[in-house]
């Protein structure tokens, strides 16, 4: 994962100690450096202390900040005095820069309150957002009004806000694969793409008929194909598994891997019920799991927006997502369900797996011309889910996202599935199903609800639910 690089203004004014603005910019640096962050900020050499207090100072960053622009995926105002107002505003906007900004301010201490320590970030912090607010630049707060740079609280506050910058940045002229029409039985997966390009959302199609026909020029020793095979058997156990199911996996898994090169798409979402299992003999979820695992997600039934969540779970936290089925209730426990897929979960979600055929599918088109699923159970932990999708009436991109956490509670049944946890779940269905939203959700194994919240809100301008325990 590329390194997030934040560009720094540190606030000063002229009324207030400048040794605090000079320490502060010393304490945000290290923070950033020992975190593993870049940096771009001016030299102690470019203004006094490295600070931002006059119109000359924002010129000098702004400056700064569009040469570097391309390397920079966020903002941070740290006060550790009041700072100047007027002074942050005008290097952002002179900046050009189109990226969330974090706002922080360095606490007093209460028996440092004296004209040589006093700080007042408390109130310039308000005058900071009062000008960026003036001007429609969206930014971001801390959890607390102030909080020490050098805090396990401001880490988090980092660990989030780095977050937004990825989903910001990532969504930015992104582009999706769409493989196969819409399958017919599946109305709820449709969508705008016409809405989705308004937020610089972009969908490349291809018909199933040319990956096939792209397949059947393929022989079973061509290079990329062998490649490809050995690939699945070191992922996946395939003692189960027909031979020729395998290579018909392999020929399937190198072209869509190749289109994806070519078109440069960040993910897929493939027709599947029942086309390619009745006409090929596959189940494609196999090669769709390796996928989502080497983060290019996958998603079933040609779900773009299904996709788009996976895709915003997957750059908020760096780890792989799956999409499910909000699938079954689990028992009598209102807070508790089963979400469940045929599967093509990605490995590392499970405890364990296996390739096995798709027990449902297998009743229509035969066992044979199954084989390809990815069988096991979620492993116990903490979990975050999101669901996109184009509300076409209103003309909008909505989204609702919330967390919660697999359990290790006991399930006998097939494909991929695990039990989740959900404070006030019931309420969340009550949403779902009054909302008009999909009966697919993406999950990651992580906890980054604020952060998707805050970007797909403040800085993407969608319209967000999310979902806590005190319900919506």
């Amino acid at each position: 994962m590329k390194k997030t690089t934040f560009g720094v203004i540190v606030g000063n004014r002229g009324f207030f100690p400048d040794a605090l603005a000079k320490q502060g910019r010393k304490d945000i640096l290290e923070v950033l450096k020992k975190n593993g962050f870049g940096t771009v900020a001016l030299s102690m050499r470019e203004t006094k202390h490295g600070a931002v207090e006059t119109f000359a100072d924002a010129g000098k960053c702004a400056a700064l900040f569009t040469k570097n622009g391309e390397n920079i995926d966020g903002i941070i105002v740290t006060l550790p005095n009041f700072g100047d107002e007027k002074g942050v505003a005008e290097t952002i906007k002179r900046s050009g820069l189109n990226v969330p900004i974090l706002i922080h301010a360095e606490p007093d201490t209460q028996d440092k309150m004296s004209i040589a320590n006093r700080r007042d970030s408390f109130c310039g912090k308000i005058s900071v957002c009062n000008n960026l607010r003036q001007a429609g630049i969206p930014y971001t707060l801390t959890n607390s009004h102030t909080v020490k740079v050098t805090s396990a609280e401001f880490k988090k506050d980092l660990d989030d806000f780095a977050s937004v910058c990825r989903i910001v940045r990532g969504l930015d002229n992104v582009r999706f694969g769409a493989i196969g029409a819409r399958t017919g039985a599946f109305n709820t997966v449709r969508y705008s793409e016409k809405i989705l390009e308004l937020s610089g959302i972009s969908v490349e199609t291809i018909d199933l008929s040319e990956i096939l026909g792209r397949v059947a020029l393929l022989g079973d020793a061509d290079r990329g194909v062998k490649n490809k095979l050995n690939a699945i058997k070191k992922y996946i156990p395939t003692e189960s598994v027909p031979c020729e199911a395998l290579l018909k996996m392999a020929k399937f898994g190198y072209v869509v891997e190749q289109w994806v090169k070519e078109t440069e798409v960040a993910g897929t979402a493939i027709q599947c019920w029942t086309s390619v299992e009745q006409y090929f003999g596959i189940a494609p979820c196999t090669l769709m799991s390796i996928m989502s695992e080497t983060l290019v997600p996958s998603a079933c039934e040609v779900d773009i927006t299904g996709l788009l969540a996976m895709y915003i779970l997957q750059l908020a936290s760096g780890t792989p997502s799956a999409i499910v089925d909000w699938n079954n209730n689990y028992g009598s426990d209102p807070d508790k369900c089963v979400c469940f897929h045929c599967s093509n979960l990605p490995r590392s979600f499970l405890k364990s797996a296996k390739m096995d055929y798709q027990q449902i599918i297998a009743g229509a088109v035969g066992k044979d011309n199954t084989y390809g699923t990815v069988v096991g159970k979620i492993a116990a932990g903490k979990a975050t889910f999101c669901r996109t999708t184009t509300d076409d009436t209103a003309g909008i991109v909505s989204a609702y996202v919330g967390e919660g956490e697999f359990t290790n509670d006991k399930l006998d049944t097939f494909g991929g599935y695990g039990v989740m946890k959900i404070a006030n779940l019931q309420m969340l269905c009550q949403y779902i199903c009054r909302m008009g939203f999909e009966h697919h959700v993406a999950v990651n194994l992580s906890q980054k609800a604020d952060a998707i919240a805050e970007a797909l809100d403040n800085y993407m301008g969608w319209e967000v639910y999310q979902h806590t325990s005190g319900g919506w």
